[in-house]
């Protein structure tokens, strides 16, 4: 059985308002005219008074039949410019660390302290925090070849994120920081901050973006991505989530 959206209901419920009101305004002008016949009066001489009134009702069932129905356009992005060798490290992350020199090598893998710094085979701690995967990389390098190894080969890469967060508030069963990982989407946050409540307005909900120093909000029909009939929103580190109460 296919699936009606919200408003469906209240949608078809005000078509047989309206045309009842239609069938309404014709018997009373009809009424009109013949009285005004019987008492000598010109003929529909209050039909103007009762089409503006017939006008301003059916304006308003109008506006909140569209007010049921959120279908903002597609005018977000559908990609997100990340490269997580230049997002910023923090406590938690973890690293996978491979040396080569010479003929030999050595592995390690590492998860960032609570400082944000991790413990290097002959060099000790490296700080991390605040650094992307390749400065911390150079670092590491330029310290191992000062008088360690031989023109080393240094690998570093990011085994897990777990420092980079983004908020989601408002209709929701769980509002809070929710974890960033590399390709979450808009209806993967909504369900990790346990979906929507009863009131919220589904198919209008605000994302804040800070990139490059220029702030963003974006209106997504989430209940329509989700059900595949727009394309999904990928989210950024900090992104905030607001899922606003229907009004209706």
């Amino acid at each position: 059985m296919a699936r009606q959206r919200p408003g469906v209901h209240f949608t078809v419920r005000v078509s047989v308002l309206v045309a009842g009101l239609v069938a309404a305004r014709a018997h009373t002008v009809n009424l009109a005219g013949a009285a005004g016949n019987i008492l000598g009066s010109p003929a529909g001489c209050g039909a103007p008074r009762i089409m503006r009134q017939f006008l301003l009702v059916l304006t308003t069932l109008v506006w909140l039949c569209s007010a049921c129905h959120d279908d903002p356009p597609v005018v977000y992005p559908t990609t997100a410019p990340l490269d997580v060798n230049k997002l910023a490290l923090g406590p938690g992350d973890k690293l996978n660390l491979t040396v080569f020199y010479g003929s030999h090598s050595f592995q390690a893998s590492y998860a960032l302290d609570s400082s944000g710094e991790i413990s290097v085979q002959y060099i000790g701690t490296v700080a991390a925090n605040g650094k992307t995967v390749e400065q911390v990389r150079d670092d590491i390098k330029h310290r191992l070849a000062d008088g360690y190894l031989n023109d080393p080969i240094v690998s570093l890469t990011i085994a897990e994120l777990n420092s980079l967060t983004l908020s989601v508030s408002g209709m929701v069963a769980k509002t809070g920081a929710v974890k960033f990982t590399p390709g979450i989407t808009i209806t993967e946050v909504i369900a990790q901050a346990g979906g929507f409540t009863p009131l919220a307005r589904k198919n209008m909900v605000k994302v804040t973006r800070l990139l490059n120093g220029v702030k963003a909000t974006y209106k997504l029909p989430v209940e329509l991505i989700a059900e595949g009939e727009r394309p999904n929103f990928p989210m950024l580190p900090g992104d905030e989530v607001f899922v606003p109460e229907r009004p209706w």
